[in-house]
C-alpha cells in the first residue's frame, strides 16, 4: 500500500504549541534546543505551519510575514510584546531576551505563493517583530523571504529599524520591477535622549536615515515612520520639527506618523517602567490613556504639528509624488 508524506512534515522540531507548553511547565529553561548569544539573549529554533498570515480591517495589506517572534530591539512602546504572552512569556524581559527563529518560514512560504488559489494580494512583512533584528545576519531568512516575494511578483510592504535591510538592496530592486515594493523605515525621533530612554537595542536614527538615503539612492521606494510618538519622550515641537527635517534631508519618499498606543502587556510593561524611571509621569500617562489609544485631543495637537513640519520641508509634495508613482504601478497605497 503506498503511503503519502504528509504536506507539512514537522519532524521533530518544536512548533510554537511546543513551547508554550514546556514554557508553561518549566519555563525558559524548559526548552531542549535554546542557544544563548553573545548579545545575551536565547534563541530557540523551531518550525512554522503557515508563514502567511491573514489581516483582517487593513485596506493597504490583506496578508502578513513574521519569520520572528521576539525582537532583541527591546523598544519599550512596542506594541507586540503582547503577542509573547502567548506563549507563556512576559511582555516585559522575556520579549527582547527570548527569541523563536522559525527556520522552515521561506519553505513554507514559497509552497503557499505556489499555489494556484495565491491571489497576489498585498503582504505586510514586520507588522509584529523586525525582519532585521541583528539575528538575521545569521539566518537570512528574511532575504529569502525577499527573493520568494519576487520570483512570485507578489507586492509587498516592509516596516524595519534595521539598517542591515541595505544588505538586500539587489532583491528589493528586482523585486520593484515585478511588483509594487515600499519600505519603511522607523525613526521616530532623531532626539538622542528619547532615543536612548525607549529603544535599547536600535541602530541610532542617524544610521537608520542613512539607510534611507541608500535606498532611496538604489531607486527603491522607502519612506520614514515616526511611529510611534511617546508622549513626554517625543513630542516636544522642536523635537518634532528635528525630526521631520532630518527625515527630508535622508531623501524619504514620504512620511507618517502615529501617537503611542498600548494594549495589553505593552501598557502593563511600559506602565511599569514609567514607576520605575519616571513616577512624575505616570498621573498624566493614566489621565490620556485611559482606553488603548491616547487622548483624541492630545493626537490632534500632535498631528498638525507634524503637519506643519511635513509641509514646511516639503515631505507633503514629495508624498503626493510617491502615491501617484505607487498607484501607476498598481500597487498599495499606505496610510500616511
Amino acid at each position: 500500500m503506498a503511503t503519502h508524506p504528509l504536506l507539512f512534515d514537522l519532524g521533530a522540531s518544536l512548533t510554537t504549541r511546543d513551547v508554550a507548553r514546556m514554557v508553561k511547565s518549566g519555563g525558559v529553561a524548559a526548552l531542549p534546543d535554546a542557544v544563548r548569544r553573545g548579545d545575551a539573549a536565547t534563541y530557540q529554533e523551531i518550525r512554522c505551519k503557515s508563514a502567511l498570515n491573514r489581516v483582517k480591517g487593513k485596506s493597504y495589506m490583506q496578508w502578513s510575514l513574521n519569520p520572528y517572534r521576539g525582537c532583541t530591539h527591546g523598544c519599550h512602546y512596542c506594541f507586540a510584546r503582547r503577542y509573547q504572552t502567548q506563549l507563556e512569556l512576559n511582555a516585559g524581559d522575556d520579549f527582547a531576551s527570548v527569541i523563536f527563529v522559525k527556520t522552515n518560514f521561506v519553505e513554507v512560504l514559497r509552497r503557499e505563493l505556489d499555489k494556484p488559489s495565491w491571489k497576489k494580494e498585498s503582504i505586510g512583512f514586520g507588522t509584529a517583530t523586525d525582519p532585521y533584528q541583528p539575528i538575521e545576519g545569521t539566518y537570512k531568512i528574511s532575504r529569502g523571504v525577499l527573493e520568494a516575494l519576487r520570483d512570485a511578483a507578489t507586492p509587498v510592504g516592509i516596516v524595519t529599524k534595521g539598517p542591515m535591510i541595505v544588505r538586500d538592496i539587489d532583491v528589493l530592486q528586482d523585486l520593484s520591477a515585478r511588483a509594487a515594493c515600499r519600505v519603511h523605515i522607523s525613526v521616530p525621533t532623531v532626539d538622542e535622549d528619547a532615543w536612548d530612554k525607549l529603544e535599547p537595542g536600535v541602530a541610532h536614527p542617524m544610521t537608520r536615515l542613512r539607510a534611507v538615503r541608500q535606498l532611496v539612492d538604489a531607486g527603491i521606494d522607502c519612506g520614514v515612520l515616526m511611529a510611534p510618538i511617546v508622549p513626554g519622550f517625543s513630542t516636544q515641537p522642536d523635537k518634532i520639527e528635528r525630526t521631520v527635517k532630518a527625515i527630508a534631508e535622508s531623501g524619504a519618499t514620504s512620511v507618517g506618523a502615529m501617537v503611542m498606543h498600548m494594549d495589553g502587556g505593552t501598557r502593563d510593561h511600559f506602565m511599569a517602567l514609567l514607576a520605575r524611571d519616571y513616577p512624575g509621569m505616570v498621573t498624566r500617562y493614566e489621565q490620556l490613556y485611559a482606553r488603548r489609544y491616547v487622548d483624541k485631543d492630545y493626537e490632534k495637537r500632535v498631528q498638525e504639528v507634524v503637519s506643519l513640519m511635513r509641509e514646511r520641508y516639503g515631505l507633503n509634495r514629495r508624498g503626493s509624488l510617491a502615491r501617484r508613482s505607487s498607484k501607476s504601478k498598481g500597487g498599495p497605497e499606505d496610510p500616511q
